[in-house]
């Protein structure tokens, strides 16, 4: 559902850079699963701030409703992408070495008062939970993606209590699965 250059979207994804693109896999994923249609697009908050406005500005003519910004070390992007829209943003903390990741989740959630970011976990389940924080949000005013989010996490349960379910045969064949 990855929309073409000219085409409406829900959600635009903004990574600060390829290194980011993996992770951020596993938004669109979700994205698409919800059947929310998203642009995504490579921009650096300090290399690349005129791309970065143009990337915005292209997002919001075609639509969109939420913004998701995917930043490692300084994680200026999602703040940057805050001051240029008065749409809600999403930062999601990326993974590294550097600081153990504590510089971008810092940057993320330490934004200046009337600027605000949602900050997800760091890493993977923080772009999972990008895409379900904006299909909650778009659903406030979509009956039907209110269902698909209601679904969403009765499979969610299921799939804890499959695993439960599994563990009452005794934690050593329950660590043997998880082997192989």
């Amino acid at each position: 559902m990855k929309n073409r250059i000219d085409a409406a979207i829900d959600v635009a994804i903004i990574a600060g850079s390829g290194s980011d693109i993996p992770v951020i896999n596993e938004t669109a994923k979700i994205l698409e699963n919800f059947g929310l249609s998203y642009s995504l697009n490579i921009a650096s908050a300090h290399r690349s701030a005129e791309h970065l406005k143009q990337c915005v500005k292209n997002a919001e003519s075609s639509g969109a409703k939420v913004f998701i910004a995917a930043a490692g070390m300084a994680a200026a992007l999602p703040g940057v992408i805050a001051s240029k829209t008065s749409l809600p943003v999403i930062g999601v903390p990326m993974e590294s070495k550097n600081l153990a990741s504590m510089d971008a989740l810092f940057a993320i959630v330490q934004m200046p008062k009337g600027v605000p970011v949602a900050c997800v976990a760091v890493g993977k389940a923080g772009a999972v939970n990008a895409a379900v924080l904006a299909a909650q949000i778009i659903a406030v005013s979509n009956d039907g993606l209110k269902e698909k989010l209601a679904q969403y996490r009765k499979e969610q349960a299921k799939s804890v209590i499959k695993e439960d379910l599994k563990l009452q045969n005794g934690i050593e064949k329950y660590m043997e699965g998880i082997k192989k």
